[in-house]
């Protein structure tokens, strides 16, 4: 089952996402990581916020880390948003990136989902949480995979 995690996306496909989510973070002080494994296992939102902490996201200054989860043979994703961004933003704050992600992917457009829903998180949290002349990347850029 694992190969349904490495076949997800090509090498250079993974890395224009690693691109993209560098070029978000030139905008916005916030990071967003992007996980992929074969299955939640259950509850999609419940290993999100799993994972999140697995990744020691909560763990940034301002906490406000963006977690893009997929989950490969459940066919589905979640968006997790640290205590930071959910402090200031409404409840419909990443619908867009949602129905972004889930048009590219219900396509079979993989890497356009991802790339596009970086970029479209970074565009939405640099309205809140603009980059600042001391920013630092605080966590890895690199596609975590489980």
């Amino acid at each position: 089952m694992q190969n349904s995690v490495e076949s997800f996306l090509t090498t250079v496909e993974e890395q224009e996402v690693v691109a993209a989510i560098c070029k978000a973070e030139q905008q916005t002080s916030g990071e967003i990581r992007v996980h992929i494994e074969t299955t939640s296992k259950g509850n999609i939102e419940t290993r999100a916020l799993e994972v999140f902490s697995i990744l020691n996201m909560q763990n940034t200054e301002l906490h406000n880390a963006v977690l893009i989860y997929i989950a490969t043979n459940d066919k589905a994703f979640a968006i997790y948003g640290d205590k930071g961004i959910d402090a200031v933003v409404s409840n419909s704050f990443w619908d867009t990136t949602k129905e972004t992600i889930q048009n590219h992917l219900k396509n079979g457009n993989r890497k356009q989902a991802l790339v596009d829903g970086v970029l479209l998180a970074g565009q939405q949290l640099k309205s809140h949480f603009p980059i600042s002349k001391n920013d630092r990347n605080e966590l890895s850029n690199t596609i975590s995979k489980g």
